[in-house]
């Protein structure tokens, strides 16, 4: 820090030191820029007004397994993505519709637990598994 006297020992200093003003600005200045929000770029996409109808029921969903691995929500062939909307259209529907899980005997379990995981992610409650009525005298 620079210090500047007077002419003579008795004088008072007439000028000020502005670094530590300058520094404390410097300090605030980036402490503003590091906590402004990172601005979303919006892209504007004009999407279909039409569509496919809704092909969740309020009443019960049925989600079948053919041997060959293909997944079906209400015989409609669907993905993992497209599984997880129908699920979470069905989860926000008042009451819960009831979803059934038909696997085939000879699917593949990794498909069948794959599906499995994709419905618990979605918090669904009331599922219920179909085909294992065949098996009640078992146990």
């Amino acid at each position: 820090m620079s210090m500047s006297g007077g002419t003579e020992d008795g004088e008072p200093m007439m000028e000020m030191n502005t670094t530590p003003l300058i520094d404390v600005m410097l300090v605030l200045l980036i402490m503003f820029i590091i906590t402004i929000p990172i601005q979303t770029h919006a892209v504007k996409v004009d999407l279909p007004q039409g569509g496919e109808p809704n092909i969740v029921d309020t009443q019960k969903n049925k989600i079948t397994i053919n041997p060959a691995g293909l997944v079906a929500w209400n015989n409609v062939p669907v993905n993992d993505v497209t599984l997880r909307q129908f699920l979470d259209q069905s989860a926000a529907v008042t009451p819960e519709p009831e979803l059934q899980f038909q696997p085939d005997p000879k699917a593949r379990y990794d498909v069948v637990d794959q599906t499995l995981a994709v419905i618990k992610r979605s918090n669904i409650t009331k599922l219920g598994f179909v085909g294992n009525e065949q098996y009640y005298r078992d146990f």
